[in-house]
């Protein structure tokens, strides 16, 4: 079945880095799009990075261009979510998420925690 499984999620101070991972099984990764959302305390789900199968391009949310960047390897199946300059609007629970036959997978999430 299909599994995808969240890492990396930290306490991190103001302008830190973290990197978050997503280790999947299940399906035909090399095709698949993969995405990271966040969910921060009291809001909603939103999108924050995408990557696409065929051709690698990703795109971002306003709020992290520059600063996040998205990437795969399709040899391990993994898909990475390097976080730089860190600001305390960044906490938040970071899923791992892909659409497979029309239907969504998610993994448990991270805990992402920027604080001073």
């Amino acid at each position: 079945q299909v599994q995808l499984v969240e890492s990396g999620g930290d306490l991190a101070q103001p302008g830190g880095s973290l990197t978050l991972s997503c280790t999947t099984s299940g399906f035909a990764f090399r095709q698949a799009g993969m995405n990271w959302y966040r969910q921060p305390p009291g809001k909603e789900r939103e999108l924050v990075a995408r990557i696409f199968g065929s051709w690698n391009t990703t795109n971002y949310v306003d709020a992290v261009k520059g600063r996040f960047t998205i990437s795969r390897d399709n040899n391990r199946a993994t898909v990475t979510l390097q976080m730089n300059d860190l600001k305390i609007e960044d906490t938040a629970i970071y899923y791992c998420h892909t659409r497979i036959a029309g239907r969504a997978y998610w993994g448990q999430g991270t805990q992402v925690t920027v604080s001073s």
